[in-house]
């Protein structure tokens, strides 16, 4: 997981956000005109990306907008296969004499590419699908809401803030529309049409007598939803046993930055946390934190053979570990795979390999049993076809291997939050995402959260600060000793996570419910100075 970044495209107004999209009879005329110039080209294989990317992002900060950003992006991507090698280009020219002629120039490149490969492209098997359509089943488009509508929704929201006891807050809106037609010499053309949305916010609360500060960020999980979002329904609320709301399926802006203000307020006072060994009891909103870092990243199959080997790439879950039946966790540990998971951001019915997209699981009650695969990667683990985790940021880049949500599977027994939490008699409870640290191997980490709660003999007894705890991936996921049930289960996620060279993005979420691990590593992470 990288940092915020902003993808690229040319600013619009917020008017042309509702353009309508390229008619699909066109797109398919273009795609035909290109994979027509491949394979004249020479080409064994050919796909054919045309995208139109559209981006809004709304930034305030207490009772002024910052920022509103509208972005579009637009053009093909032409990927193809000669001579066993790849080549790729891409075009802002969306006339048949423009595709056709990025196909040649995607030609010319595997072939020379091909001349030093020592090895030849082995392509797993992809049906065709013929003409097919899917869309991200919103209720209300998200860029059909005037911009009036969401900068008084967040400026509303710092009001609220402020007033509560916020000194500062930062609130913002992202939202994505990804408009994408894929075709392929298989003889696919897949229309899809993607919408996320993300609603963060950062509430800091001061002490002026000491000049102490903390913050609290705002629980909303990034969706793949509509503006349906943040109408803040009941139904999509979880209340936790400590009274912290936590949403899911809908959020309440307003509701929780009251709480963050407070909730920052009252870090002010909190006692710091004695370091320790700890049973921590740990929310859907921290664990999808510490799931994307020490099981999505490093069971993405290109990092485990080490292709890939930035933003803390490779991997220590080697082949041989899935051969040894390595022990990934505990009984309670089962980790899946599911780019099908309606709401998720990772949510499509075809990867950008025109691949249907599936569930799977990559460690089965404990043990390692798979990894996440490409096309052209299937064939190293025995496959005969790919896992559907193929994706690019953009039509000008090329598509690569991208995690697939990644999620814990909820407990088979019935069992709530208050019931994991009375047979604790020493430990932590840790609610939303912080800052962590892992290492290029993603075996040593270290996480932190939003919000800490000591557990006394049961009962929780009151809130922590300055915690931190430490891990090795397959020890911690061992010391897994319950999992709550379905009831419980939520999803976080990551709108922004960095990749490859040169970088790209993509969004993807990670479920869980309320777990349990027992006797892990706290440290103190306050800063003493003199």
């Amino acid at each position: 997981m990288a940092g915020l970044m902003i993808p690229y495209g040319n600013l619009i107004a917020a008017e042309a956000l509702l353009d309508a999209p390229i008619d699909v009879a066109k797109k398919k005329a273009l795609a035909d005109a290109a994979l027509a110039a491949a394979t004249g080209a020479g080409a064994s294989y050919c796909d054919v990306r045309i995208g139109r990317y559209l981006r809004q992002f709304v930034i305030t900060r207490e009772d002024k907008v910052q920022n509103v950003v509208n972005t579009e992006s637009t053009g093909v991507g032409i990927r193809v296969l000669v001579d066993g090698a790849w080549g790729f280009a891409a075009s802002n020219r969306l006339t048949s004499d423009g595709v056709a002629q990025a196909a040649r120039q995607a030609a010319a490149i595997a072939r020379a590419n091909a001349k030093v490969q020592t090895d030849k492209v082995q392509l797993a098997k992809a049906p065709g699908v013929g003409e097919v359509a899917w869309r991200t089943p919103i209720k209300k488009n998200a860029m059909e809401v005037p911009i009036k509508d969401k900068v008084d929704l967040l400026l509303g929201v710092n009001a609220a803030a402020v007033k509560a006891g916020a000194d500062f807050v930062n609130s913002m809106l992202f939202l994505v529309n990804e408009q994408k037609y894929f075709a392929s010499t298989d003889g696919s053309y897949i229309d899809q049409d993607v919408h996320r949305i993300w609603a963060p916010m950062t509430v800091t609360a001061i002490d002026k007598a000491s000049g102490k500060f903390r913050t609290r960020d705002g629980l909303s999980s990034p969706m793949g939803m509509g503006f349906e979002y943040l109408d803040g329904a009941a139904a999509g609320k979880v209340v936790s046993p400590n009274g912290v709301v936590n949403y899911s399926s809908s959020y309440d802006m307003l509701e929780d930055a009251v709480a963050s203000a407070k909730q920052a307020r009252e870090k002010l006072t909190a006692p710091s946390v004695k370091p320790g060994k700890y049973d921590l009891v740990l929310d859907p909103s921290h664990t999808w934190l510490t799931i994307h870092e020490s099981v999505g990243h490093p069971l993405e199959l290109d990092r485990v053979l080490g292709y890939e080997a930035n933003y803390a790439g490779t991997s220590f879950a080697t082949l041989d570990k899935r051969r040894d039946k390595f022990r990934y966790g505990s009984d309670q540990v089962t980790l899946f795979a599911d780019k099908t998971q309606v709401g998720s951001l990772g949510a499509v019915g075809y990867d950008d390999e025109g691949v249907k997209t599936k569930r799977w699981n990559l460690v089965q009650d404990g043990t390692l049993v798979d990894y996440q695969t490409i096309r052209d990667q299937a064939h190293i683990l025995g496959k005969t076809e790919s896992d559907g985790c193929c994706y690019a940021d953009s039509w000008s880049s090329v598509q690569f291997q991208r995690m697939a949500n990644v999620s814990l599977a909820p407990g088979k027994n019935k069992l709530s939050v208050a019931d994991l939490v009375k047979d604790v008699e020493n430990g932590i409870y840790i609610i939303g995402d912080g800052s962590f640290s892992i290492d290029q191997q993603r075996y040593n980490a270290q996480f932190g959260g939003q919000l800490f709660y000591e557990i006394k003999n049961g009962k929780i007894t009151g809130m922590l600060e300055d915690v931190a705890y430490q891990i090795r991936t397959p020890e911690f996921w061992n010391a897994c000793v319950a999992v709550c049930d379905d009831s419980d289960y939520r999803l976080g996620g990551s709108f922004f996570d960095g990749k490859g060279q040169p970088g790209q993005v993509s969004a993807v979420s990670h479920g869980s419910s309320t777990a349990r691990f027992n006797g892990v590593n706290v440290i103190n992470t306050a800063r003493k100075l003199g």
